[in-house]
């Protein structure tokens, strides 16, 4: 493999581990088609190297912890992890949901979590149901001001909306703070007059394979920790069957390429944003064959 040359894609930052995962022995991976690796050193501080063609270790890289993972570039970025206000909330449980690795483009794999229409096809009887099929309107725009994709007033009928809860019709909101991080907000049932945020972050290893970690800021004092893990869980590999079938596996940003409906408009503005930005990995336009 080979460090894409994409400048818009090396100059971001990369979840790239949980931090309660890392120990003192070294873990090799792949980031952007880039070998690297990341330590805990025995006075606890962490460190992410390149590592050479020769296998040898490289460069020392930028590093950050955030939201309980382990935060890495392989170029400059321009501007900082985005903030979630929530995570500053001492009262929230914090899930760490564990990463799966999956056969396609991560800019799938956000377009995905943005989809609101396969919920009652894909997660029957979880995040869907029949005959509650319809996407009812709601608004997408790049928000000029952060550099972000916002989906608002999204409402959908759920009929298990936390692992431990009765369902009904649900608030959403969905952000896209870079290219390879999605999250939502959603009205806790719990707390109305607050929200709890799942994010998904993914790491791009190569053009048509990534690994992505849901991290979840909740108000749920009455569920499980185990409870909350398998809730998550479970959507996440319905998912992974879908995502890992769609063809191509790479991305198209021309928007003749695939056909849109009205509820696909947060997909339509997340690859407008793509394409004005000038990514290209992990696209069909990156000029790789995606099959």
């Amino acid at each position: 493999m080979t460090k894409t040359p994409d400048p818009i894609a090396l100059d971001d930052w990369y979840a790239i581990a949980t931090l309660n995962e890392i120990a003192e022995h070294p873990v090799r991976t792949t980031l952007l088609g880039q070998d690297i690796m990341y330590a805990r050193a025995s006075d606890g501080r962490l460190s992410v190297h390149e590592i050479d063609t020769g296998g040898r270790t490289g460069a020392a890289l930028p590093i950050q912890e955030r939201y309980q993972c382990l935060w890495t570039t392989l170029g400059s970025p321009r501007r900082d992890i985005f903030r979630l206000e929530e995570a500053e909330e001492n009262d929230r449980r914090v899930v760490v949901c564990g990463w799966v690795k999956i056969r396609t483009s991560g800019l799938r794999l956000v377009e995905n979590f943005l989809d609101m229409a396969h919920f009652p096809y894909i997660h029957t009887n979880i995040l869907g149901a029949e005959p509650h099929t319809e996407v009812p309107h709601y608004a997408s725009e790049i928000r000029r001001d952060v550099d972000e994709v916002w989906a608002t007033d999204c409402q959908f009928y759920q009929p298990q909306i936390i692992a431990n809860g009765p369902g009904g019709m649900v608030k959403l909101t969905y952000r896209v703070p870079s290219p390879f991080v999605v999250m939502l907000y959603r009205v806790c049932p719990l707390a109305p007059d607050r929200l709890d945020v799942i994010m998904m972050f993914i790491q791009p290893l190569e053009q048509d394979l990534c690994r992505a970690v849901p991290v979840m800021y909740l108000v749920d004092d009455r569920s499980s920790q185990i409870d909350l893990l398998k809730f998550e869980q479970v959507i996440f590999l319905q998912d992974r069957i879908i995502v890992e079938n769609q063809r191509p596996l790479l991305m198209p940003l021309d928007p003749r390429s695939e056909t849109p409906t009205r509820a696909d408009l947060s997909s339509v503005v997340y690859r407008r944003w793509l394409k004005e930005k000038g990514l290209r990995y992990g696209t069909a336009e990156s000029g790789r064959a995606s099959t």
